[in-house]
């Protein structure tokens, strides 16, 4: 027979069968495609040059035209702390928890234990910390048990709570004895920490220690009687001219004016700002508006009242995000409210060209700028019958709108459109829902492709994503092993890489939970490799019959096509491997009684770089898949049209 070229349909298609998919691609993990056909991802290599804490799950880039501030901004957002990023370097800005955020130490202040690192301070009050927050200690006077000052006057992760006046940290050196002492010194306490995964039942002692004795009872040691639901924190940020604004979700409205010495940042309320009055609190998320200049506030209390209201719009007035009282004279305020006509809460809201896009948990409703008084704003239902599948899992391109819903992909350029995909059986029956806050979705403009992170079922962490690339219409999919854990991701056109927060995870517990591990921030589309180490990748086709699929042939030889450009290694090479199997039903490689592996059956993988002709192979079935897979350290590869050269072998096994 003549030679055979290889050429697929672009794109993964996972819901059809194996055999069904003749002439697509079925499995791949670590690749994409460009111009139909399919290469390696590119790599990563660190950013920031120290670890942040916590799981960070937001990431926003901006710049300052200021002179004493000129220069490119990212700001983090963790479940434990706020952080502002100035090239690879990190600066804590977290702010301090608005009640009692200051408290003094009282007699005996410093506890130590010789040959441990422990130490308990002791307050004048009850400080209303859990393990785990964040505090500085200063104005100590040491040393204490043989820990010098130095060691005392920092900042702190509190690890165990003793009582409510006491508390543990540990420090930097072991103690060299058992002692009290110390003298004077205050606590800052930053605000709480968040969850890292969602959680949900009915727990112990709540509300309180005590409890009631009367029915329902409450307390230690007896279960809640209403569920209780922990989300994961997410921190929503938005600029106005240089400064930066955020909320945490359900929480305050913080303001951080950009200075080089990197306060920490305060509630707006607080702010000292011209005009402060009436700053909605419990606010779902945060945005600025550039069409009006107006700073918004979506979910949150009412207006005068400490109602928290989940379909609450209130918006502050206009270039002055500061003053959020309504009045009736245009030239004291513009500030302003509406509700959402449908669902339960709104979930996310996101600036999309001329308009605002809010959605709840079934409706899509178009806010817009109306530029008159007192109707600052209008809405218009766009919507009534989508799903979002978490407040991230949506992302703007190009002022088209692209999310995961609860059993599909959408669209939006004006009207909302389920996304055709190929892979929707393989995302969505194999999906963690309970989960479903940390899924997210990122933009890599660069090859116009919607990536979107996810856990896949029974996982709690982050473990799986699938790519939509938008420009040719395709999908494919992988995994997060090697490295590639990201809990956020920004693609702004003030960096030359797409970048992506990165977590570890840990095994010893199941299911896996966050760990630290990681931590860092990376350049992603650089280099080749998973930072230091190779980046393994493969994509293999659906099976292909060979002749009509009812007589046998054997394969004698192929002729690799593939381009190794980019590749910083001067040996670059990929395998290539030949799946035979004689019906859809059998498996790639069976072996008998003993455990050998059946001759018929053996996959032939041959190895092919830059300079390989051809390469011969004994492969006799009546169907075969292709693959081509690397996992060497410097190697790019893209996939041409391969060769193979065969002849018919009969019809007999």
């Amino acid at each position: 027979m003549p030679l055979k070229k290889l050429i697929f349909k672009p794109g993964v298609n996972r819901d059809q069968t194996n055999y069904a998919g003749e002439g697509g691609w079925y499995a791949c993990n670590k690749t994409r495609f460009f111009s139909g056909f399919p290469q390696k991802i590119g790599g990563w290599a660190l950013f920031t040059s120290s670890q942040y804490q916590g799981v960070c799950r937001s990431l926003f880039n901006w710049a300052s035209g200021v002179a004493s501030t000129l220069g490119n901004y990212v700001a983090l957002g963790t479940n434990e702390k706020i952080y502002v990023a100035t090239g690879p370097t990190l600066h804590d800005i977290t702010p301090l928890r608005t009640i009692a955020p200051n408290i003094a130490l009282a007699s005996t202040f410093v506890n130590t234990t010789s040959g441990s690192p422990t130490v308990t301070f002791t307050f004048a009050a009850v400080h209303n910390a859990a393990t785990g927050d964040w505090l500085t200690i200063s104005g100590v006077t040491g040393p204490v048990g043989g820990i010098s000052s130095a060691s005392l006057n920092t900042e702190f992760k509190i690890t165990s709570v003793p009582s409510t006046t006491t508390l543990t940290v540990t420090t930097n050196t072991n103690a060299t004895s058992t002692t009290s002492g110390g003298v004077a010194g205050s606590g800052a306490f930053q605000i709480a920490i968040g969850s890292t995964i969602s959680l949900s039942g009915y727990g112990w002692g709540i509300p309180s220690w005590g409890g009631s004795t009367s029915s329902p009872m409450t307390g230690w040691g007896v279960a809640a009687v209403a569920p209780l639901a922990v989300p994961i924190r997410l921190v929503y940020f938005d600029k106005y001219v240089d400064d930066l604004l955020f909320n945490i979700r359900y929480g305050d409205i913080y303001y951080w004016n950009v200075d080089t010495t990197f306060p920490r940042a305060v509630t707006l309320t607080a702010s000292g700002l011209p005009g402060v009055s009436s700053v909605p609190s419990q606010v779902t998320q945060i945005l600025f508006d550039g069409n009006s200049n107006v700073l918004l506030a979506f979910g949150c209390t009412a207006y005068s009242t400490l109602t928290y209201d989940p379909l609450l719009i209130r918006w502050a007035s206009q270039a002055n995000f500061a003053n959020w009282a309504p009045s009736d004279d245009p030239g004291i305020s513009t500030a302003g409210y509406l509700r959402v006509q449908q669902g339960s809460a709104i979930l996310k809201a996101i600036n999309n060209y001329s308009e605002i896009l809010v959605f709840t948990e079934s409706s899509l409703t178009s806010l817009k700028y109306t530029g008159t008084f007192p109707y600052v704003f209008s809405q218009n239902l766009i919507s009534a019958n989508i799903t979002l599948i978490a407040p991230n899992a949506i992302i703007a391109v190009n002022n088209v709108l692209y999310w995961m819903g609860h059993d599909k992909f959408f669209s939006y350029n004006g009207r909302v459109e389920g996304l055709p995909s190929t892979l929707r059986q393989h995302v969505f029956e194999n999906i963690n829902i309970t989960e479903a806050d940390q899924f997210f979705a990122a933009s890599n403009e660069r090859f116009n492709e919607i990536w979107w992170f996810y856990c896949s079922s029974g996982q709690s962490v982050i473990d799986s994503y699938v790519i939509y690339n938008y420009a040719e219409q395709l999908w494919c999919y992988g995994n997060c092993d090697d490295g590639m854990i990201r809990t956020a991701w920004t693609d702004s056109p003030l960096n030359a890489f797409p970048q992506g927060a990165s977590a570890g995870r840990d095994t010893t517990v199941t299911p896996a939970v966050y760990a630290q591990g990681d931590n860092y921030l990376y350049d992603h589309e650089s280099g080749v490799d998973a930072g230091a180490l190779p980046l393994p990748a493969y994509i293999r086709s659906a099976d292909i019959d060979l002749e009509d699929g009812d007589k046998f042939v054997l394969v004698r030889r192929i002729i690799p096509d593939v381009s190794f450009t980019g590749s910083p290694s001067s040996s670059a090479a990929v395998d290539m491997t030949l799946y035979p199997r004689n019906f859809p039903g059998d498996p790639y490689a069976a072996a008998n009684a003993e455990g050998q592996t059946l001759p018929r059956s053996i996959a032939i993988t041959t190895n092919v770089n830059q300079f390989t002709t051809q390469v011969f192979s004994r492969v006799r079935a009546r169907q075969i898949a292709f693959e081509i897979s690397s996992e060497d350290l410097g190697v790019a590869w893209q996939l041409g049209a391969p060769r193979f050269d065969g002849r018919t072998d009969g019809g007999r096994a």
